[in-house]
């Protein structure tokens, strides 16, 4: 398996601990000693190939929060693709470095991902190559994703015209736009297609993914590895609980985003 190191064999060991409990073994041995990859229940190795869309201002957090769960899934490899291997800064400034291009890319993926941003990903929606190369790993992948409005990168590419999705609440609307079916919820599944809301979304989304690939217990291994607990200080995470005075500062904010959205589609209509 690629990637192998002490993250890894700290989830070896608790997941092998959980199968030998799961069938009723008793040890006084080091938990973390002597497990293989063999050893795991059916289906928790698999040899998955996931591919992360990256480009230059993405939102950071949309990516990492499903990086840090695809990379949890023993036996899968996780692609960080991008139109070169160039590094490409965030919005916030944080800059990835690719491991990968869209030509070098495995050809059948288990998962496409695209993460979201503002003016990047408007970019991204014009660019002829991102659409192509989303369209083309799409049309085979076992799972077309995205958090935030990369959903609107999987719209442009054509790749959500009948199903139901959702992306980040500034641009929700706009997703009618590329064919799709809004809605307002965390994590939305339309068959192949598993969509997830605005970046912190991306936490839920993951767990929610790796659960898919592998179990719920395996899932739940990782949340609690990963202590994904959230409690926070204000409840304003959602145009359904945040107040009136921080929705209009914000609304406020996103006002442009969706007419920027529907000029991008157009502009890859027409070109079409």
């Amino acid at each position: 398996m690629e990637g192998f190191d002490r993250r890894t064999a700290l989830m070896m060991g608790l997941f092998g601990a959980l199968a030998a409990s799961r069938a009723g073994a008793q040890t006084a041995a080091d938990p973390h000693a002597g497990h293989t990859m063999a050893e795991m229940p059916p289906g928790w190795v698999k040899p998955d190939q996931i591919a992360m869309l990256c480009y230059p201002g993405m939102t950071i957090l949309d990516l990492i929060g499903p990086q840090y769960m695809f990379a949890a899934l023993m036996g899968a490899t996780v692609h960080l693709v991008g139109k070169t291997r160039d590094p490409m800064t965030s919005d916030t400034g944080v800059t990835i470095l690719p491991t990968t291009t869209f030509a070098e890319c495995p050809k059948d993926l288990t998962v496409l991902f695209a993460p979201g941003g503002a003016s990047g990903t408007l970019a991204a929606m014009r660019d002829d190559a991102t659409r192509a190369f989303i369209a083309d790993r799409g049309a085979r992948a076992q799972y077309v994703t995205s958090v935030c409005t990369g959903a609107l990168i999987l719209g442009a590419a054509g790749l959500l015209q009948g199903y139901r999705a959702t992306t980040h609440w500034a641009a929700l609307e706009t997703l009618a736009d590329c064919g799709a079916t809004p809605v307002s919820e965390r994590v939305v599944r339309d068959r192949n297609r598993i969509t997830g809301a605005g970046v912190t979304a991306g936490l839920d989304f993951g767990i929610a993914m790796v659960a898919e690939l592998r179990d719920p217990v395996y899932a739940q291994g990782v949340q609690l590895g990963c202590e994904y607990d959230p409690q926070p200080p204000f409840h304003a995470g959602s145009t359904r609980t945040a107040p009136p005075e921080v929705q209009a500062i914000m609304r406020s904010m996103y006002t442009a985003f969706p007419g920027q959205v529907r000029a991008a589609l157009a502009a890859v209509k027409a070109a079409s």
